[in-house]
């Protein structure tokens, strides 16, 4: 077969396997475990054999027409670069160990056919969008993950938290699919095609009329599908959904979407460095609030949500330095080891024998019962702090590097404010990061929390493929000469400066966190196990909402007892209230918008109840008076109606003599 027949395969087997697995789940469920892994495991082969073929060579487009338009050609087209064709070895690995994953972790779960068939339409919308070499096409996919996510997250519908989180997904990223689609039909408008080759040509002969605007359009979009400030309040509450499909989400479709997406029109970003500096500003703030704000979490899911955010933050730091390479680079390892980090919880929560055991102050006992996912958790939170030599070291490195070349003006894609705007907050950034991923390691397997019940062994389908993620969060980063030509050939080796500075302060923060943390044992071995331990200046409110929370509110059934010896607390001191809510931007938002909102659909509701309905209602009460008094006139009597045709005629008869009169005086 061609490289482009098999290309189209990749989408396509996922895309059958749900719909097959949507049609025969009810009536033949012995075939819903096949129809979800097989597919998607033969889609993930046939990716890196594309990607093989590739080989990081010239890229590879064939395209057919839609059909015809009348104006702006849709395309049915492929666009196979080395960007491409690796994001999707990375979507199909990822995809085929959550499907696996998934047969142990919900094998008890009613609707798991819908589930498995959601996640395998889920997989052929990203893969369709990687390849898609249209932007209309690439819209399809990234809608129908939209959907696919707001089933995905409402899975366990019957709790009021999923319904909520769904929704607020589902709306939020919406949200900024508004302008990203008026983007859409902007640049194709200065271009005159959807096409993202005939596109790239255009803005390299300046063609782009209006990049500012149309750069800023599509940025609204991004900031919703890639949780980016401020539109990224969606991702920690889509926590709500199952574990597998957090980890799908987070690492390898629906976030990776909006920053794939703008490194492939980089040039079309790069035409205004106004925009690129936005671009800046937006992946700082989201860096440095969501560290902060994952230093304050107590839900292990909800920390891994916040660092999400913030690596997604560094890899739009690097596409607003003009360096598409270090940021797709960082998306990759970063899919495998948070890949890791998020089915690893989910082995945490399932050796508990609940679903709702996700507050790590009430972990412990748990490292020699599941070593498998506490040997590879620490490995990807290595990674994840950036600790040579894993994957996510050298991924961090070149978006450091690309800021640091462009700070000091040695490449001039992007204005050099943008340049140190991502230096300073990415060695922030660090700091913070290395804290919050010591912290849940010393929170869920080294903390107080009394030991739940032994469940037994894991299963093998959740923990085997703990250990093949493992092999990329460990060994990727070491291939970082050999990759180089699927990355435009630019070099993405870090440099001496860089990696002392973000290794040095990724070690104080890890030290500094431990060192808390030991600070909190010690006041907490004189404390009763189940008090709560309050930071000196921390509210009395505060402390006694927090240890209300800890005993009643959604830890219903949870075994086991919370630990104070929380060090986020003592590193964040009066700060911690501000970030545990994600510094209020949901009660802004609700001030702001909700509130308005439903004030003016109330209005409009009584508008339409007690003005409109009022016209209607008068209208039929009127029509029925009226038929009331010809009702009424319908008596049957003969002299009575002889009667009414004389009085009627004389009535008549007058009116003419009187008319006449009238007519000869004049």
């Amino acid at each position: 077969m061609t490289t482009t027949t098999l290309a189209v395969l990749v989408p396509l087997l996922p895309f059958l396997g749900a719909a097959a697995g949507l049609l025969l789940g009810r009536t033949a469920p012995g075939y819903v475990r096949p129809l979800a892994v097989l597919p998607t495991l033969v889609a993930a082969v046939l990716a890196v054999v594309v990607a093989a073929r590739q080989g990081g060579g010239p890229a590879i487009d064939a395209a057919t027409r839609l059909t015809p338009t009348g104006s702006v050609p849709i395309d049915l087209a492929l666009h196979l670069d080395g960007f491409a064709v690796l994001v999707a070895v990375l979507v199909g690995l990822v995809a085929t160990c959550v499907q696996i994953y998934s047969t142990g972790y919900l094998r008890d779960d009613p609707r798991y056919p819908s589930y498995a068939a959601l996640v395998s339409l889920f997989t052929a919308a990203m893969l369709l969008v990687v390849y898609s070499g249209d932007l209309m096409v690439l819209m399809v996919g990234w809608e129908i993950m939209g959907i696919c996510s707001y089933f995905l997250v409402g899975h366990y519908w019957e709790t009021p938290e999923a319904r909520a989180a769904s929704l607020k997904a589902f709306l939020v990223t919406k949200l900024g699919d508004v302008p990203f689609l008026i983007g859409l039909f902007a640049l194709a408008a200065d271009t005159g095609t959807f096409r993202i080759t005939g596109i790239l040509g255009a803005v390299a002969n300046g063609g782009l009329d209006h990049p500012t605007v149309i750069a800023l359009l599509l940025l609204a979009g991004v900031a919703g599908k890639s949780a980016q400030f401020p539109l990224h309040t969606w991702l920690p509450d889509a926590m709500a959904g199952p574990t597998p499909v957090s980890a799908l989400i987070h690492a390898a479709t629906m976030v990776a979407a909006g920053i794939y997406f703008v490194a492939r029109l980089l040039p079309v970003f790069a035409e205004s460095g106004a925009a690129l500096v936005v671009l800046a500003v937006m992946a700082a703030v989201t860096m440095i609030g969501s560290g902060l704000a994952a230093l304050a979490q107590d839900d292990i899911k909800r920390v891994l949500a916040y660092s999400t955010i913030g690596q997604l933050g560094y890899m739009s730091g690097a596409l607003a330095v003009g360096d598409r390479g270090a940021a797709v680079f960082h998306l990759l390892s970063h899919g495998a080891f948070k890949a890791v980090l998020f089915l690893a919880a989910g082995v945490v929560i399932h050796a508990a024998g609940t679903n709702s055991l996700t507050a790590m102050s009430r972990m412990g006992g748990l490292a020699k019962r599941i070593p498998d996912a506490y040997w590879t958790m620490t490995v990807a939170l290595l990674a994840l702090a950036a600790i040579p030599p894993f994957a996510g070291f050298f991924s961090k490195e070149a978006v450091l590097v690309a800021a640091e070349h462009t700070a000091f003006g040695d490449r001039h894609v992007a204005p050099a404010a943008a340049g140190w705007t991502v230096l300073v907050a990415g060695l922030l950034a660090a700091v913070l990061t290395a804290a919050y991923a010591t912290r849940l390691w010393l929170l869920a397997f080294r903390g107080r929390g009394a030991e739940v019940p032994d469940h037994g062994r894991q299963p093998v389908a959740m923990t085997a493929v703990l250990w093949v993620l493992a092999i990329p969060t460990i060994a990727f980063g070491l291939t970082v000469g050999v990759i180089t030509d699927w990355f435009d050939g630019h070099s993405l080796t870090p440099t001496v400066t860089t990696a002392v500075l973000s290794t040095g302060v990724a070690l104080v923060g890890g030290l500094v966190t431990y060192a808390a943390w030991r600070h909190t044992m010690a006041l907490a071995a004189r404390t009763p196990v189940g008090a709560v331990v309050a930071h000196p200046d921390a509210e009395p409110a505060l402390v006694e909402a927090e240890a209300m929370t800890h005993h009643t509110a959604g830890y219903g059934d949870t075994p086991g007892t919370p630990d104070p010896a929380d060090p986020g607390r003592l590193l964040l001191g009066p700060l911690h209230r501000h970030a545990a809510t994600g510094f209020h931007l949901d009660a802004l938002y609700t001030k702001l918008f909700v509130r308005p909102v439903q004030a003016a659909a109330s209005l409009v509701r009584f508008l339409d109840r007690e003005v409109v309905d009022t016209y209607v209602r008068g209208s039929g009460t009127g029509a029925r008076l009226l038929g009331t008094a010809v009702r009424r006139a319908q008596t049957g009597n003969v002299q009575t109606y002889l009667s009414a045709l004389l009085a009627g005629s004389l009535v008549l008869a007058i009116a003419a003599v009187v008319f006449a009169t009238v007519n000869a005086g004049s």
